[in-house]
């Protein structure tokens, strides 16, 4: 990467991302633009189990890794994990992508309906088009934000969807990573810039609106190699024009350093 300049708002995988661009060459940038905050109430996840004895859902979908383990963390401290996983063996199970998947079946949750690559919302849709759902319950695993399409296209089908929220994201307490970053794209500082999360894009862009730097961040990123772990975190930076050097597919963090270093030299 020839000691290119690389901002990385990565939060949870912020360290692995800055080690990998160190490792060849660049230097990264580390504003992390996410917090993860806890959203899980024990006693609402003991009456969702109460209502599903009593009303059967048809299908729960998984979204993240990272929220189905904070799901069943919750359920182990309330002594319910055996009665959940008793009614999930009676339900149809769908996931978003490999880390729902991982996390399912280090409980031995059997998985009936798996989203293809790239793992987006249209895949999931697509996995479960031949499902009928009028008049039936739908789980739904949220993951940082509700997710409105997915809720949207469950209803217009008839069923009746119930979101479990698990974590959602906010920005982070301090912004002063954020707001620096902000500034060094306005002065040009910067060669490229990696999007990990929609989310991500959002609060960078929430940051510059605060500062009235909105258009400055925009042409700042316009300027740089920016790059993209997949087409969910690519509709957000159209949204907000600003334009994608490349996208990573499979949208992994392994294939998205490659390109991003092939782009780089």
């Amino acid at each position: 990467m020839n000691a290119k300049r690389i901002a990385i708002l990565e939060t949870r995988l912020g360290q692995q991302l800055v080690d990998l661009v160190r490792q060849r060459g660049g230097v990264p940038v580390h504003a992390p633009a996410l917090a993860e905050l806890p959203d899980l109430e024990p006693q609402k996840i003991a009456a969702l189990v109460r209502s599903l004895e009593a009303a059967p859902a048809k299908l729960v979908i998984f979204q993240t890794g990272v929220g189905t383990r904070a799901l069943f963390a919750a359920l182990d401290s309330l002594g319910q994990t055996p009665t959940f996983l008793r009614l999930l063996d009676k339900t149809m199970v769908a996931v978003r992508g490999p880390k729902p998947t991982g996390a399912l079946r280090s409980r031995s949750v059997r998985i009936d309906r798996q989203a293809a690559d790239p793992f987006t919302t249209n895949e999931v849709l697509a996995a479960i088009n031949d499902v009928p759902l009028k008049g039936e319950r739908v789980i739904v695993q949220r993951y940082g934000v509700a997710n409105a399409e997915l809720d949207r296209a469950l209803e217009a089908r008839g069923a009746q969807v119930t979101e479990i929220p698990t974590y959602r994201w906010s920005l982070p307490a301090d912004t002063r990573p954020l707001e620096d970053l902000v500034a060094a794209l306005e002065r040009g500082e910067l060669h490229a810039a990696v999007f990990t999360n929609a989310e991500q894009v959002r609060n960078l862009f929430a940051v510059a609106a605060k500062l009235q730097k909105t258009d400055a961040l925009r042409k700042g990123l316009n300027g740089t190699v920016v790059a993209s772990i997949g087409p969910v975190a690519s509709a957000v930076l159209r949204e907000y024009e600003v334009r994608i050097a490349l996208e990573a597919k499979p949208p992994k963090l392994g294939p998205l350093m490659s390109a991003l270093e092939s782009a780089l030299t």
